[in-house]
């Protein structure tokens, strides 16, 4: 196992899981528009990094209204309104990136961003299983002191 800082922890995690997560989706993308590699190759990277600059301003804002409402605890509630919050604005990115790259109407650009939620569904979880026995935690790393 290996333990890093925080901030590292953090830094390899988005890369990593950002490089798989291109590759994997250029062959979601491929299946799902009946196109090749060199046609979504590059929507899997702007689709990447829509993701990632959409994680910033989204979490930013989160957090601030969270600060205004002295919100303390997530509750499930929060914790869903957060989830369908930015995987709505995330589809709101990604439907007219599809309808314009791919040629396609407004019902297949939608289906195939379902698949692609669904995809990441299944690969965040197993993606982050993974890395958690690779990466520990910080804290899980330092045996633990009497008080």
């Amino acid at each position: 196992m290996i333990t890093l800082s925080p901030l590292k922890r953090r830094i390899v995690y988005v890369i990593v899981f950002e490089i798989v997560a291109i590759i994997s989706s250029t062959f979601v993308l491929m299946k799902l528009s009946n196109s090749d590699a060199s046609e979504s190759l590059p929507v899997a990277m702007m689709v990447s990094l829509a993701a990632i600059i959409w994680n910033f301003i989204y979490n930013t804002a989160f957090e601030a209204w969270e600060r205004r409402k002295r919100i303390v605890r997530r509750t499930l509630w929060i914790r869903s309104a957060h989830a369908f919050g930015f995987e709505g604005g995330l589809v709101l990115i990604c439907l007219p990136l599809y309808m314009i790259w791919y040629d396609v109407g407004l019902v297949k650009a939608f289906m195939m961003e379902v698949a692609l939620l669904l995809f990441f569904l299944v690969y965040t979880f197993t993606f982050t299983l993974i890395f958690d026995k690779i990466f520990t935690l910080p804290h899980h790393s330092k045996p633990a002191t009497a008080s």
